[in-house]
């Protein structure tokens, strides 16, 4: 029972999401961290008092505008990534299903892997949340493998809006290679350009400078999206146009770091 006077977790966590800035180009993460339940129809994250339900959370973030980054490392999380996906928004869960309801390890690897520098998969001197995702679901693999259990736990990242998500082991290096729908656009572009930890050569960026780089690497990467699609001389004379712009950006002495094309 609630102290007199008290908010509860739920009324806490809801006036919380209220008082946030709900536009802007700065990132809003919001980490759940416990145990989650699915009753077959509604999944709900465990506080003490009532547990908030992804309905509940879907609700509460409809007015955001400002990036979002919603990632739930409980049990049964899966349909919270239903709810709640949308464009501008990376949601990770810790299931593929509200029926994968026992204990997940999937937090724990996360949250070594955003500052474990083995993470860092593209060597760019910071863990991009796509590639602690990636990392962090190989070693919740390994770790069912290594204990000879059955998995119970296989995580999920959309960051496209298409309600689909798309598991680590769909990627090769830092690019989605399959898609649950022929016609599905591709997950990961977003979740790699959002990092807790910003390298040493992005701490001089303002957010709104971030926000204008991101939107470059992420029209290159979109654009690679279409090799196959168009006639081979106008493919690398638009993707030119594009790589210098974003050159332009970082300055005539500077890198562009990029993921490495699939063949």
């Amino acid at each position: 029972m609630e102290s007199a006077g008290r908010t509860n977790d739920y009324e806490q966590l809801k006036q919380t999401l209220h008082a946030e800035p709900k536009e802007g180009p700065s990132a809003l993460w919001l980490v759940l961290i416990g145990h989650g339940s699915f009753d077959g129809k509604e999944a709900r994250f465990n506080l003490r008092g009532p547990d908030v339900s992804a309905t509940d959370l879907a609700l509460w973030l409809q007015p955001f505008r400002r990036p979002l980054v919603v990632i739930d490392t409980s049990s049964s999380s899966a349909p919270f990534l239903n709810k709640l996906s949308a464009s501008n928004r990376v949601i990770i869960t810790a299931t593929r299903s509200g029926h994968e309801q026992n204990f997940t390890r999937f937090g724990k690897y996360l949250a070594e892997a955003i500052t474990d520098p083995k993470s860092d998969l593209d060597k760019d001197g910071a863990v991009s949340l796509l590639e602690a995702f990636l990392t962090a679901s190989r070693e919740t693999a390994a770790f069912y493998k290594t204990e000879g259990r059955l998995a119970s736990e296989h995580a999920l990242l959309d960051d496209n809006g298409d309600v689909l998500g798309t598991p680590a082991d769909w990627f090769v290096g830092l690019r989605a290679v399959k898609k649950p729908k022929e016609s599905a656009a591709v997950d990961g572009l977003f979740a790699l350009q959002l990092h807790l930890v910003r390298s040493d050569s992005e701490q001089s960026f303002t957010t709104e400078q971030m926000a204008r780089r991101d939107a470059l690497k992420r029209a290159v990467l979109l654009y690679r999206e279409k090799k196959n699609q168009v006639p081979e001389n106008e493919y690398y004379r638009e993707l030119e146009k594009l790589l210098l712009e974003l050159a332009r950006f970082y300055g005539p002495n500077s890198a562009i770091i990029d993921p490495p094309a699939t063949k």
